[in-house]
């Protein structure tokens, strides 16, 4: 049955890619050299806005374990060596209170048996395990204690070929069921067929519609730029806080319900159990706890390639041709942090001989014409913009705004041929709805002093001096260096075609999933913008 549906989905992913193919002989996507575009605004389509409903996970968690120590929230991740993958899952159930026994992390073994598809699964991998605690700042009794989290590498494989596992304790016995993933492929001509890119997904009916979908065009690997289980949105008994009506100034960062994560894990199971998973933080992962400690739940659940950047916020890694670097918003980033020297060498030993494409991603967006978050990482884009720009970067990954952009090639708010294309994919599904409002709009630019991020502060967001904005905070129209930008669910999907050419499209949830309500073709021009 397994070997049935594998086959059916492979032949699907045959007739998305004849039916891109036939687009592209069409002539029905456009490239970034016709460009830079008018900006396109999409109308709101109202039908689709509403209240926001989350997945009744309490009644019913979805793929909860039958078995004891059975492994729930299995993930993989790629490593620094693209001979190697992590795998990660929890074993166990977490507990709340004050008065508890954690479990044992030693009582359970970590161990991944796999092999090349069809072959058997012969291999043995072991690794570690543990767990972590959330401490509530207000000496709330509903403290919180995860399942063991379990976490090894598998080393060995090969590029571009299939493999399948099983992960668990083989003495229990408590073993899952076996999955399947793909490697990524060898550099430089090979390349990940298809990326998927989402944030601001959260655990909802809209959610549930973009995962599926999304895993309905095969994607290699995965990248969730930030606001992943809305977590620090619920109070500590599991209610959602209202964070409309709420008069309460217990910021809801402090007050986060931790099983939200163990329900999500269970959720996304059917995506990162079988696709390689990166993730970078977003300020809902922030989750201040007593003593000060932040990023709690990301830094435990998920496992990075931070070998070399020394830190689970900011890291690099390698896709094929392609090369990552995933950057902290929420972490100093000035010219003397260590965030900022790492970036500077990690760009400096890149060969584009090797990976020609240079892809950055980080939470909140520079080039975001939406009211919401308006310039909120202007400090961010002072400091780090020139640097990325000097190296070439060809595409900039965003969440944090609950809607889509994608931008004209930009640097420094000028049109620019080298610059690279930024967009904003934040409305997997989150927990508030979709932002509608754009600050260029009458009535919506905002007050420049209230615009600056709430966790890393500082000001940066001075009035434009040059160009139709110029005196002004905001434009009085659509920006020229926004090409196209709607408020819906959905997701985007990035597929490298070769040294110079990649094809983006964007999907919406209320669309058929082979259907793309944007897409066009990112053109690489390294003869003239050299790196």
């Amino acid at each position: 049955m397994v070997l049935a549906v594998e086959s059916l989905n492979r032949l699907l992913h045959c007739w998305i890619l004849l039916i891109s193919l036939i687009f592209v002989v069409n002539g029905q996507f456009p490239t970034t050299l016709e460009g830079p575009f008018k900006p396109v605004t999409v109308p709101v389509n109202y039908s689709i806005i509403g209240q926001v409903t989350s997945l009744p996970v309490d009644d019913n968690p979805p793929l909860s374990p039958e078995i004891e120590f059975q492994p729930q929230q299995i993930s993989l991740s790629l490593s620094s060596d693209l001979s190697s993958v992590w795998v990660s899952w929890i074993t166990g159930e977490y507990q709340i209170g004050d008065d508890i026994e954690p479990l044992d992390p030693q009582s359970v073994a970590s161990v991944v048996q796999y092999g090349v598809y069809k072959s058997g699964r012969n291999n043995l991998a072991a690794g570690s395990s543990f767990i972590y605690s959330q401490q509530y700042p207000n000496e709330d009794p509903n403290n919180y204690t995860s399942g063991i989290i379990h976490r090894v590498l598998v080393t060995g494989l090969d590029p571009d070929s299939m493999y399948e596992y099983q992960c668990g304790d083989p003495s229990i016995p408590a073993m899952s069921e076996v999955h399947y993933f793909r490697t990524m492929p060898s550099p430089p001509k090979d390349y990940p067929s298809r990326v998927a890119v989402v944030g601001g997904l959260g655990l909802t009916y809209n959610t549930s519609t973009t995962i599926s979908h999304m895993a309905a065009n095969h994607p290699d690997l995965a990248l969730l730029v930030g606001d992943l289980s809305f977590a620090d949105l619920y109070c500590t008994n599991g209610t959602l806080w209202d964070f409309q009506n709420s008069s309460s100034p217990q910021s809801p960062l402090q007050e986060t319900y931790q099983p939200r994560w163990d329900h999500w894990g269970r959720f996304m199971q059917i995506l990162t159990a079988t696709v390689p998973t990166m993730v970078i933080e977003g300020d809902h992962e922030i989750e201040k706890q007593a003593d000060d400690l932040t990023f709690t739940a990301y830094n435990y659940r998920f496992a990075f390639p931070s070998d070399e950047s020394g830190s689970t916020l900011y890291y690099s890694f390698n896709a094929g041709g392609i090369h990552f670097v995933m950057l902290g918003a929420y972490v100093p980033y000035d010219k003397s942090s260590d965030q900022y020297k790492w970036l500077e060498r990690d760009l400096f030993n890149v060969n584009r001989s090797v990976t020609p494409w240079l892809v950055a991603a980080w939470h909140p967006p520079w080039y975001s014409t939406y009211k919401d978050h308006y310039r909120e990482a202007e400090c961010m884009r002072v400091e780090m913009e020139e640097l990325l720009y000097k190296h070439g970067v060809d595409i900039v990954f965003n969440g944090h705004v609950n809607a889509y952009e994608r931008s004209n090639r930009v640097y420094n708010y000028t049109l620019d041929p080298c610059g690279p294309v930024h967009i904003t994919v934040g409305s997997g599904g989150n927990e508030m709805n979709l932002t509608l409002e754009h600050a260029d709009e009458p009535g919506n630019c905002p007050d420049p002093s209230n615009t600056p991020d709430r966790f890393m502060g500082g000001f940066c967001g001075f009035n434009f001096t040059s160009g139709p904005a110029a005196g002004n905070f905001c434009w009085n129209e659509q920006p020229e260096y926004s090409a196209y930008r709607e408020s819906s669910f959905g997701y985007g999907i990035l597929e490298v075609k070769n040294q110079t050419h990649a094809l983006w499209m964007w999907y919406r949830n209320q669309d058929r999933y082979s259907v793309g309500a944007d897409g066009i073709y990112i053109v690489r021009q390294p003869d003239r913008c050299p790196s």
